[in-house]
């Protein structure tokens, strides 16, 4: 039987830190196994909220593959894409669009959101990300998208155009499911959302020193003044990335109960997550170096991938545009005007 083909990624707005670890790319590395996998490197939609400084945003892409790789993406089992090379993005993304009201784009929910959480003045681009993202998914035909749950009504969106297209036009695209992961989310250093823009994340570029510095700052139980006092283990962070990343789960029970009696200190709970951390860290970060060495290696996966993605994305938008009855090449429009239809000129 074929393998499945997904699409997911990354925009490249900077460094990939631990969350991004354990929510997507510990997944990702499994499903190279069993799916045919695409791995965009989203750099149009950065463009959606930010106007950046186009070398950060180069910077940006070489960081992003330099994580990708040292976390386990084989650019021999997947194909990585650059998502700005490739035209047809561009392209199926404003066919799309016909088919879609502005109504409905204001109802995805993450549209007033995020216009209120970064304060954005929405450009037309930002209202219609949504369908560049399911130009993004329909381009590759692909039939699973790894997503977390916040991501959800954007892949019905998907579906609602893949049905509406297919109803219009014939049947071109399947409607795409969402593979949702049961990786837990892990909260940043300050309980809230792990996000870069919080400056509350341990990155995959860090030093264990660095590591280790953000860990003994992290947030535990504001009702524990002393290390005496009985503390609170659900909603500490600290607990949470013990039970991630400590292999030793007789120990964390253990840890975890000498806190809640009382008979150890944050300190010393948090020196020992960061021990833990770094082990677990550690081989990535020796690989994450090699890449980071070789920058024009990361180039060569980067548009190797790219290359090959764009094969499949031409055949896509051949199909498109003569299901929707525009003239793609010039040998198809030899074969309309071979067809002699009558009329055709009146």
């Amino acid at each position: 039987m074929s393998k499945k083909r997904i699409l997911t990624g990354h925009r490249p707005t900077g460094p990939r830190h631990i969350g991004h670890l354990v929510g997507t790319l510990e997944n990702w590395k499994r499903l190279q196994d069993t799916h045919e996998c695409f791995f965009l490197v989203a750099d149009l939609h950065v463009l959606t909220t930010s106007q950046a400084d186009p070398e950060r945003i180069h910077s940006n892409i070489l960081n992003l593959m330099a994580d990708w790789l040292a976390a386990g993406i084989d650019p021999v089992r997947s194909t990585i894409v650059l998502q700005s090379i490739i035209p047809e993005h561009s392209q199926l993304s404003m066919l799309l669009s016909m088919l879609v009201t502005v109504s409905r784009l204001e109802r995805v929910p993450t549209y007033k959101e995020q216009i209120k959480e970064l304060n954005l003045q929405p450009s037309l681009g930002f209202l219609t990300y949504p369908v560049l993202q399911a130009a993004d998914i329909l381009l590759y035909k692909s039939q699973l998208v790894p997503v977390g749950e916040d991501q959800l009504p954007h892949i019905e969106l998907a579906r609602e155009i893949s049905r509406r297209f297919n109803k219009i036009y014939g049947e071109t695209f399947p409607e795409p499911e969402a593979l949702l992961s049961d990786a837990a989310r892990l909260p940043g250093l300050d309980n809230r959302t792990m996000h870069t823009s919080y400056e509350n994340a341990i990155y995959l570029k860090d030093t264990p020193e660095e590591t280790t510095r953000k860990v003994m700052s992290m947030y535990t139980d504001p009702t524990r003044l002393h290390a005496t006092d009985p503390g609170h283990v659900e909603g500490n962070p600290v607990f949470a990335y013990h039970d991630i990343f400590n292999p030793d789960k007789v120990e964390v029970e253990e840890v975890k109960n000498s806190y809640r009696a009382g008979k150890v200190g944050d300190v010393e709970v948090k020196h020992r997550l960061a021990e833990v951390l770094n082990d677990y860290l550690a081989p990535l970060r020796e690989r994450r170096a090699e890449y980071v060495s070789r920058p024009k290696r990361l180039l060569e996966v980067l548009f190797s991938g790219t290359a090959k993605a764009k094969l499949v994305t031409q055949e896509t938008l051949e199909e498109v545009h003569e299901n929707m009855g525009l003239m793609h090449s010039q040998s198809y429009s030899e074969k309309v005007l071979a067809k002699n239809i009558p009329g055709i000129f009146c």
